[in-house]
């Protein structure tokens, strides 16, 4: 029997398919689900009760052990207290960068090293190398298309260096094809899209439900120099370059530009408002290099589906870098990723602090 490997399992194809990949290599694969979700959300997202199930019966159909681990303490820490917070701090957070980061990987390769595991190994579409340098650093997946390297930037060397995914180096196809052949039980499964612990996507909601309804009132739609040109409904019901839902009559498209929690102001402004070639970000993990010790030339992409843009990075501060575009960029907003690239390798990233005019 090869090296012991813990497989994270959603009871998706592509946890599915990496199991699989794992055992036809000689691994001794075990399967786990993560048990995350609260008592209210039972059967939400890609880690609820069905998702158990389907995630036990691929791991009886390719004959592993499967188990289900109780995460609902780090879960809610990490994330959906972090989630929260961060709406409450006008930022925008990414729930699923920290749940990589913290549970995911921290708290489950923890976890899989105290029963003996060599490695663990999830469904993600990326590839992870050991440079010439001696790191370890994620690369983009073969498929452009289902790409997940922005979400796993802020994963440390450690990590890096115990785990394993297998998916990375196909299509999305041909991972279908692979779970019809093999006879797995999910194949024809959809992915899922959602934050898993708000499947009715309905944010504001969530957030007033997890305070109890302590949160930020109606306050004033301002343009940027002051002038109040409505009312809004609270500040966690918006994120910098919205324009649907605002229920302003301006006699023309605006968008939001800023969120001002200290005063419960919203700004507007026009399309061009939106667009800067600047910002700063902190909470920095690098990754293919040790630091950045010096201006370096990027790509940078500001959220999940931005296709990433030329820029410079400089190092501002102890755990502050600028990032200057080439071009402007739509939507710089506080609380999501930047995530620097090197061609196909994640130099690394931080969280987004402003943007600058």
């Amino acid at each position: 029997m090869g090296p012991k490997v813990v497989v994270g399992m959603s009871g998706g194809v592509d946890s599915s398919v990496a199991a699989l990949l794992l055992k036809k290599q000689g691994y001794e694969v075990i399967g786990v689900t993560m048990q995350i979700w609260q008592d209210e959300q039972a059967d939400s997202g890609c880690c609820g009760l069905s998702a158990v199930e389907d995630a036990r019966r691929v791991a009886e159909h390719l004959d592993i052990p499967y188990y289900v681990m109780n995460f609902k303490k780090e879960f809610r820490q990490h994330v959906m207290d972090y989630f929260v917070e961060e709406y409450l701090r006008g930022r925008t957070p990414n729930p699923c960068i920290a749940c990589n980061r913290y549970v995911k990987w921290e708290a489950l390769l923890n976890r899989s090293l105290c029963l003996g595991a060599d490695h663990i190994a999830t469904g993600h579409y990326a590839r992870i190398d050991r440079l010439e340098n001696g790191r370890f650093c994620v690369r983009s997946s073969v498929t452009a298309a289902k790409d997940q390297t922005y979400a796993l930037y802020a994963l440390t060397q450690e990590q890096l260096a115990r785990t394993l995914m297998p998916v990375g180096a196909y299509t999305k196809e041909e991972i279908r094809r692979m779970a019809l052949d093999a006879g797995i039980p999910v194949a024809h499964k959809k992915d899922s899209q959602e934050i898993c612990f708000i499947p009715d996507h309905d944010y504001a909601a969530f957030i007033e439900r997890e305070r109890e309804g302590r949160v930020p009132g109606p306050g004033n739609f301002v343009s940027a120099s002051g002038e109040v040109l409505g009312r809004h409904k609270g500040i966690t019901h918006y994120t910098v370059g919205q324009r649907k839902g605002l229920n302003l009559s301006m006699g023309r498209p605006v968008f939001v530009t800023a969120i001002r929690p200290e005063t419960d102001e919203v700004v507007i402004g026009d399309a061009q408002d939106v667009f800067t070639d600047r910002l700063t970000c902190t909470g920095l993990n690098f990754m293919a290099i040790p630091d950045l010790t010096q201006p370096r030339r990027a790509s940078a992409k500001i959220r999940y589906a931005h296709a990433g843009a030329p820029c410079l990075l400089e190092r501002i501060g102890e755990d502050r870098v600028r990032v200057t575009f080439d071009e402007p960029v739509r939507a710089v907003t506080p609380g999501q990723a930047v995530v620097f690239y090197d061609g196909e390798y994640v130099l690394g990233g931080g969280t987004i602090e402003q943007a600058l005019k």
